[in-house]
């Protein structure tokens, strides 16, 4: 496991478990978000951001914590590990909920710094429309880019803290 893209939806846990597997091994953890933002909430232009994923996916191990489906055929074919993490839609409401009030104004960890938590009534009904609209198209792109690739499901919390359990930490 050296190249391992943790994808699903807002709120379902991607970025602490990226962090926990960074933690565990030692690699390099990218957060997509934190890439193709820029302050005030600005988005990186679509030939702009395709180059800026070559360069990430080039290095020899990285985790990359981040769906940005239009980037799957660049980050997929270069991935050893793809973990989907699954949680019903309600469970993702509630933490994105939990998450806007708790950074309400502050930029979180794993944002582009000038990019506060706001609340956005378009992020919520795309969190809700996730697994109808997104998961058939991840199923797709894994098939097309990923299908070589060791592919991991997370659908409980008690689930991805037994996956962690299971990683070797890392050796200095």
């Amino acid at each position: 496991m050296k190249r391992v893209l943790v994808i699903g939806s807002g709120g379902a846990g991607k970025s602490t478990l990226a962090r926990g597997i960074a933690d565990k091994t030692g690699l390099p953890l990218i957060h997509l978000d934190t890439e193709y933002w820029r302050p005030g909430w600005v988005e990186t232009p679509t030939e702009e951001w395709a180059a800026k994923v070559e360069k990430l996916v080039a290095g020899d191990s990285w985790i990359i914590d981040g769906n940005y489906s239009s980037t799957f055929p660049l980050r997929m074919p270069r991935a050893d590990t793809i973990i989907l993490v699954e949680r019903p839609r309600w469970r993702c409401l509630a933490r994105v909920a939990k998450r806007k009030i708790k950074y309400f104004g502050r930029v979180r960890p794993d944002l582009a710094e000038g990019c506060p938590e706001r609340f956005s009534l378009e992020f919520f009904k795309w969190v809700w429309g996730f697994p109808n609209r997104s998961q058939p198209r991840i199923q797709e792109a894994i098939a097309a880019h990923g299908a070589h690739a060791t592919q991991i499901v997370i659908e409980t919390d008690s689930a991805s803290r037994m996956f962690l359990d299971t990683i070797d930490p890392k050796t200095d």
